[in-house]
């Protein structure tokens, strides 16, 4: 046998060879490799340039009495606001009950009361803002100490005893935030045929049964915090209602690539700024803004505020929860045709 020629044959250009990478299963892979890397120094370093060194940015603070008539009290109040980098936002009030109701409404952290003579009585309210109650307890008494002023340091509104630390709202905002888009993710590969309306219904199915199970975990079993059921759970269903549909919304819009937008706007940026484990005041100013407007920060609010000051709830974390869930909700429905199932 003769051997055969192909003089005719080219050689395969880099172009179609380009073409054939991308459209073989490597190229997916390896653009993962390549966003899972990213993901993992972005994770870490989100939630170490927000939480690891926590610095005052602005702690609102109630004052009763009149510092400047009092050269001691003047002197500490100078002293403090040097001390905290002239960050602490006194407001003035009438009354020492004023001052109270402003903290019951989350408008300030803390109140100065200024005594006949000088000295001061420095009220913090833990169930406002944990971190920034530590700032406060380690800054208050040297500062008196430094300037020669009698520090009397109270805490009036303590957190729970098993959440000391004031984190356990942040964890269960955190599972339901995750669980939610992860619910999502699972309905798109194992029940791919569902019609909308039903990957609706069962996006609400899961979310509910799943709030429940996190209050049921928290409270009746472990009994690390005290929740107020039925408005922690409808809370935390919402919570989860939401990050499902959010997921599900860019899914309709990105196909395959969902999770990232997803991850970038309920992790990366969502959970850090929620001011769960660390307080707004205590983040960098542009999270501190942002995390009120994003659900990890509007389902912490709310359940904190559930939980410590039943009496004074806001409606403006339910609306951004609600809001999210309705555009989320809205953006499929509209275009659902384009939903990978």
């Amino acid at each position: 046998m003769t051997e055969q020629h192909h003089p005719h044959r080219r050689e395969p250009t880099l172009g179609s060879r380009w073409e054939h990478f991308r459209h073989s299963p490597f190229f997916a892979a390896v653009v993962l490799v390549l966003l899972l890397a990213a993901g993992a120094g972005l994770f870490a370093g989100s939630y170490t340039a927000a939480m690891a060194n926590p610095t005052p940015h602005r702690i609102p603070a109630a004052v009763v009495g009149t510092p400047e008539s009092e050269p001691k009290a003047q002197a500490f109040t100078e002293g403090l606001e040097k001390a905290l980098n002239a960050s602490l936002d006194l407001k003035h009030y009438d009354s020492y009950a004023a001052a109270e109701d402003a903290v019951e409404q989350q408008q300030v952290f803390a109140i100065m009361e200024v005594k006949p003579g000088g000295s001061v009585r420095f009220d913090l309210a833990s169930a406002t803002g944990a971190s920034v109650a530590r700032v406060l307890t380690q800054t208050v008494p040297k500062v008196g100490a430094a300037v020669d002023v009698p520090v009397q340091v109270r805490d009036i509104k303590p957190m729970q005893s098993g959440d000391p630390q004031g984190l356990a709202l942040f964890y269960i905002s955190l599972a339901a935030v995750i669980i939610g888009f992860m619910g999502a993710i699972q309905l798109s590969v194992h029940a791919r045929t569902l019609q909308p309306a039903e990957r609706i219904v069962f996006t609400a199915a899961y979310a509910l049964l799943g709030g429940f199970a996190i209050y049921a975990v928290v409270d009746l079993l472990l009994g690390v915090v005290e929740l107020p059921f039925p408005q922690s759970w409808l809370i935390l269903a919402l919570t989860m209602f939401t990050s499902g549909m959010v997921f599900t919304m860019f899914n309709t819009l990105f196909g395959r690539w969902a999770i990232i937008p997803t991850w970038v706007l309920m992790v990366l940026v969502g959970n850090p700024s929620s001011g769960g484990a660390v307080s707004w005041p205590l983040l960098p100013s542009p999270l501190g803004e942002i995390g009120r407007w994003l659900p990890p920060g509007a389902s912490v609010n709310a359940q904190h505020t559930a939980v410590y000051f039943a009496g004074h709830q806001h409606v403006f974390p339910y609306v951004v929860l609600a809001v999210w869930a309705v555009v989320a909700t809205t953006v499929f429905w509209v275009w659902r045709h384009r939903h990978p199932g």
